[in-house]
């Protein structure tokens, strides 16, 4: 069971996953799919086939265009925008041509930020508000700016790492060829 509210339409063939919550003014387009207990906030539109997981928070005024598959427990920040076409002309149609973006687990997403498709945003990476992502984005990158620059690293808890990459949670990580990963040894989970 899921919760839709009155104004919001969902599309014959769309999918809601348990637990989930659908509030003002959205509409799911068909052949989406929305995992469980996530929330879609005031005049949120999901687009045609897109993949939402589980525990996934989208803010209010957030548009999914198709092309655009986002993982589980993924943040999107009011009035984040996502892309679907590189070169868009609207006397030239692409007909369902649309560059993928992924939006891996645990990423979070600032308020007004836009993300170009065609890229992969990493896992527990987090994006400023108001920052232009044109590139892919590592894990647990911090990324800032138009366009987007990487300026640090976070924990999956989102808080930023100092230079000895551990977190205040007790989270430790370790840099590997220019990539961050959790610490195999003494990594704890609060």
């Amino acid at each position: 069971m899921f919760f839709k509210h009155e104004s919001s339409f969902i599309d014959e063939g769309a999918v809601v996953g348990d637990g989930t919550k659908i509030w003002h003014f959205c509409h799911i387009q068909k052949g989406a799919v929305i995992g469980k207990d996530c929330s879609l906030g005031q005049n949120v539109n999901i687009g045609n086939n897109v993949k939402i997981g589980n525990g996934v928070k989208i803010q209010n005024n957030v548009s999914v265009y198709e092309g655009v598959e986002i993982e589980d427990n993924v943040f999107c920040g009011p009035s984040c925008v996502f892309t679907n076409v590189v070169t868009p002309r609207a006397h030239f149609p692409v007909h369902g041509v649309y560059a993928k973006t992924l939006i891996k687990e645990g990423a979070s997403l600032g308020a007004n930020c836009t993300v170009v498709c065609g890229h992969t945003i990493g896992k527990s990476a987090m994006i400023a508000a108001g920052a232009v992502v044109t590139t892919d984005v590592k894990d647990y990158a911090l990324m800032a700016g138009v366009p987007a620059k990487q300026i640090g690293w976070v924990c999956e808890c989102g808080k930023k790492l100092g230079v000895d990459l551990k977190c205040q949670c007790g989270r430790q990580y370790k840099m590997t060829r220019g990539f961050l990963a959790p610490a195999a040894l003494g990594m704890t989970d609060k």
